[in-house]
């Protein structure tokens, strides 16, 4: 006898359209989710519990990740308890889409058929997805709405098609730096976009506007204008009555039956006791790193390699978003008086991004899939901006007087105009996940194992975008530009692992993020993507949750 119609495991941009969906249609819901239940009253602007204290992600002394990195011996992993290098991204009711920045991009129609477009790329697996743009389209448009999404469509090259002809909320408030970016990007003919973005700008949905506090990614909203999965749609699914959410219950395993069907959950509660939960049908989304690693942690009769494993192709092809960031200075004195006070202000955004060169076709460079350019400020936080200026020019440490002049100018003569680039990480067999056979995590199961190979063609085109926008900041007389492109992947920026597709022996998931031998379990977070296209990934993670949910509700 079942406990719930569905079990959820995880509780982030995977999960809660799943979750409010099948709710909302009267089903029993329970979501199970690893971490604490925070909401608006414990997301303060502090730097110390944000981003250099273990506070909404476990210490790594209790979990953590063994990453595989290349060297001149061949691959080396390193417990990131030793490294340092947190691979977690908001343990938490709502995961890590309470501390994104909510930049939302769709995929274009191509994203979806890269290989037949763009062809093979030698030491990369690319493939076509099984759905195609206008499948997912109807659900980019739900997320708009049910999540709530700002900006305003404008042309430009590569726009993609559109069911509607504008977002339902307006853009959020911009700083006078907007204006300038547009005006150097027009005298290049380049087209520069408002950045939709998962914020509202005013209430709406039993959700308060933005507050503009200048403290945005890395951080949780303090009003709920963020579109996180908690705020936006979790909150919503347990107002219907009919969804349970369960915080601090660790799932270590699914049970599954000598048909490979999957029976039960067995999860360590708040006490770290070991329970279980019966459901018709089982639903994870706990991230990509973690969900590859749930489904290896469960053998079965019918999956001795864990569910989904029969072919050997649980954890391949995991992807993060590749790229670079750069950076100008732009000092008050070279603006008026009104001008540098604009410039000054904080909390209203940037907003500005380029996709002038998403597909590029140059005659020097050649025809390649290329990706996003976004503009923003450099982040608030004051300890870590402070702690990278007490170095002098020639690397020697800085103290007393000199130290303070540099923070002083630091702080106060300029502000600092930064660009991020996303573009394909290319999906290659040196970029996977496994078990670890040694570190255990504090309930002794054992921890994943990330091995972080990249293509060298991300790099190329990483390079390229970077350069592109350098064109614009000088356009802007922006002084110190540089930027920085590498093969490190961003840890907030993680799919793959469980890829879908048609065929069972080159995937996990069928077409309806079903996996293929079991007829009871779904993946719907980012772990379902054959590729990522060349923009952050929760967005299209939503729309496909949504777009699953449907096929449950057939299912069902």
């Amino acid at each position: 006898m079942s406990d719930y119609d569905i079990c959820i495991i995880g509780s982030g941009a995977g999960a809660s359209p799943v979750a409010l969906t099948l709710a909302e249609a009267g089903h029993s819901v329970v979501v199970l989710e690893k971490g604490p239940w925070f909401d608006e009253t414990d997301f303060t602007k502090d730097e110390l519990s944000c981003c250099r204290r273990s506070v909404y992600t476990p210490p790594l002394s209790e979990e953590q990740h063994v990453i595989e990195e290349a060297s001149d011996e061949g691959w080396q992993g390193t417990p990131t308890s030793e490294s340092g290098w947190d691979f977690w991204n908001g343990n938490c009711i709502g995961g890590s889409s309470n501390f994104m920045s909510g930049y939302f991009y769709r995929l274009k129609p191509d994203d979806f058929r890269l290989r037949s477009v763009y062809g093979p790329i030698d030491g990369a697996n690319v493939v076509d997805w099984p759905i195609d743009y206008k499948e997912l389209e109807p659900y980019y448009t739900k997320v708009e709405q049910r999540v709530g999404v700002s900006g305003r469509v404008v042309k430009h090259p590569f726009q993609e098609p559109r069911s509607t002809t504008d977002f339902p909320y307006p853009p959020t408030e911009e700083n006078i730096v907007s204006g300038w970016i547009d005006a150097a990007c027009k005298k290049h003919g380049y087209h520069p976009l408002p950045t939709p973005r998962a914020i509202l700008p005013y209430p709406a949905m039993n959700r308060r506007g933005c507050a503009y506090s200048g403290y945005c990614g890395s951080f949780g909203c303090q009003t709920g204008a963020k579109g996180g999965a908690r705020a936006a749609l979790l909150d919503q699914a347990v107002r219907t009555g009919h969804c349970k959410v369960m915080p601090h219950c660790k799932v270590f395993r699914l049970e599954s039956d000598k048909k490979g069907k999957v029976t039960a959950a067995r999860y360590h509660d708040r006490q770290g006791k070991e329970q279980k939960i019966h459901a018709r049908l089982f639903v994870v989304a706990c991230q990509a790193i973690e969900t590859t690693r749930l489904l290896l942690s469960s053998p079965g009769p019918k999956h001795p390699d864990g569910l989904g494993n029969n072919h050997g192709q649980l954890g391949r092809n995991l992807i993060f978003s590749a790229g670079g960031v750069g950076q100008g200075t732009l000092p008050y004195e070279q603006f008026s008086k009104q001008q540098a006070e604009a410039l000054k202000m904080r909390g209203p955004f940037v907003n500005r991004g380029l996709q002038d060169w998403y597909f590029i076709d140059d005659a020097k460079f050649g025809r390649h899939k290329g990706g996003t350019i976004d503009f923003l400020f450099r982040h608030p936080n004051g300890i870590a901006r402070a702690n990278n200026q007490k170095w002098d020019d020639n690397g020697r440490l800085l103290w007393g007087k000199p130290l303070k002049r540099k923070l002083e100018a630091y702080f106060t003569e300029a502000r600092y105009l930064r660009f991020e680039v996303f573009c394909d990480w290319l999906p290659t067999d040196n970029c996977f996940v496994s078990l670890d056979n040694q570190i255990k995590d504090k309930w002794g199961s054992p921890v994943a194992r990330v091995r972080i190979g990249f293509h060298p063609h991300d790099l190329e085109i990483g390079q390229y975008l970077s350069d592109k926008a350098k064109t614009v900041l000088e356009t802007m007389k922006a002084r110190d530009i540089y930027s920085s492109v590498s093969g490190d992947p961003p840890a907030n920026l993680v799919a793959g692992g469980c890829r879908f597709g048609h065929d069972p022996t080159r995937s996990v998931l069928d077409a309806n993020c079903r996996v293929h031998d079991i007829d009871n379990l779904y993946v719907t977070d980012g772990s379902f993507m054959p590729t990522g296209g060349s923009v952050p990934y929760t967005w299209t993670i939503y729309a496909n949750a949504f777009r699953v949910a449907d096929r449950i509700l057939e299912h069902l």
